[in-house]
C-alpha cells in the first residue's frame, strides 16, 4: 500500500556526489523493496546481484537517515523510484510542489527506472493513503495523457505507468482496462509497469481471466514487472475478494502468471514488493532469487508476437 512522509520540507539539491554516482545495468535482474531495517544485513551481503525500489514519497525531506541510508544503497546498486501519490488519474492538476520534488529525487538519484500509478490518491486539500481506480472514458484518457506529459516533461525521461488492482468497476466505462492502457502508451510515449499481483486480484475481484488480460496486454511496452503477496477476505455477500496488501510471499498462481510472461516478452527487470509484516531479509531476498531463477531460464528471449505492439 501506499507509503507517506509526513516531512514537508523540500529535497536538497543533488550534491556534486550524487551527481557523480555510478551507472548500474537493471536489465534482467530481479530486485526488492528497499527496508531501513534490512540496511544493515544488505551491506553484510557484500554486492548482491539485484535492484532496490523505494517510494518516492519516504525520500522528500532534505536529508537525515532515510537520504543516507538510500545513498548508501544507491552507490553500488540501482535503485527503482517509484512514485505513489502523483494522483495521475484524478481529476485535478497535478500538485506542483510534489512534482518538484519528486522531479528532484530524479536529478539527486538518477534512478535506473521511474515509476507511477494509474490511479488516484487526492481531492482538493485532502490526499488519500490509497490508489483509487478510475472510469476508462476519453476523458479520463486525455487527463491522465495530459499528466503523463507533465510529469515526463518535468523529469525528462519517460515513466513506466503501473496497471492497477481494483475492487470496483464503472458502468461508465467505455472501454477495457488495456486498451486504455495501450492508447495512453501510444499517445505519451511512456513504458509500462506491469504487476502481475493486481492482475490476478482484479481478474478474481472482477471474474474476468487473467490469461485472457495477459494476451491482451501490450507488453512490448513493458519496462518492468512488480510481483507481491496479496490477502484473502469476503466481501459483503460472502464472495471472495482479494486486497493487494504486499504482506506476504507471492502466491503460487501469480508465479505461474509471471513466468507466462516472462515467456513472452524476456527477462524483463521484475521487483518483489514487500512493504507490511516485514520479513528478515532472507526471506525478501529469497523472493527476488526466485524471480531471478525464471528470469536466468528466459535470459535473451523476446516476445515474436507482434500482436502485443503498442
Amino acid at each position: 500500500m501506499p507509503a507517506m512522509n509526513a516531512n514537508a520540507h523540500p529535497a536538497a539539491a543533488p550534491t556534486a556526489e550524487a551527481r557523480r554516482l555510478p551507472v548500474h545495468p537493471v536489465a534482467g535482474q530481479a530486485g526488492t523493496s528497499f527496508k531501513h531495517e534490512h540496511l544493515a544485513a544488505i551491506l553484510a551481503d557484500g554486492k548482491p546481484k539485484g535492484f532496490f525500489e523505494v517510494h518516492a514519497e519516504n525520500y522528500m525531506g532534505a536529508g537525515g537517515p532515510p537520504h543516507r541510508a538510500l545513498e548508501t544503497i544507491r552507490r553500488d546498486n540501482p535503485v527503482s523510484l517509484h512514485g505513489v501519490c502523483m494522483s495521475i488519474g484524478g481529476p485535478q492538476p497535478l500538485e506542483k510542489t510534489h512534482l518538484a520534488r519528486f522531479t528532484r529525487l530524479v536529478e539527486r538519484y538518477e534512478p535506473a527506472l521511474v515509476s507511477e500509478h494509474l490511479a488516484w490518491s487526492t481531492h482538493e486539500t485532502t490526499f488519500f493513503n490509497d490508489l483509487l481506480p478510475l472510469p476508462y472514458t476519453e476523458a479520463s484518457l486525455t487527463r491522465v495523457c495530459d499528466h503523463i506529459d507533465e510529469v515526463q516533461q518535468a523529469i525528462g525521461r519517460a515513466i513506466l505507468l503501473e496497471n492497477p488492482s481494483t475492487y470496483v468497476l464503472f458502468p461508465e466505462s467505455t472501454m477495457s482496462e488495456t486498451d486504455f492502457i495501450r492508447a495512453i502508451a501510444r499517445r505519451t510515449g511512456c513504458g509500462l509497469l506491469l504487476d502481475a499481483n493486481n492482475v490476478f486480484v482484479s481478474a478474481t475481484n472482477h471474474g474476468f481471466s487473467a490469461l485472457d488480460y495477459l494476451a491482451d496486454f501490450p507488453l512490448a511496452r513493458v519496462g518492468e514487472i512488480h510481483l507481491a503477496g496479496h490477502a484473502e477476505q469476503e466481501d459483503d455477500e460472502g464472495e471472495l475478494l482479494l486486497i493487494d496488501s504486499h504482506d506476504g510471499p507471492v502466491a503460487d498462481a501469480v508465479w505461474k502468471l509471471y513466468e507466462i510472461v516472462i515467456g513472452r516478452c524476456g527477462a524483463v527487470p521484475t521487483l518483489i514488493e514487500w512493504d507490511s509484516n516485514i520479513p528478515e531479509w532472507a526471506a525478501l531476498k529469497g523472493e527476488a532469487a526466485a524471480a531471478q531463477a525464471i528470469l536466468d531460464r528466459y535470459a535473451g528471449r523476446r516476445s515474436s508476437d507482434e500482436s502485443h505492439a503498442a
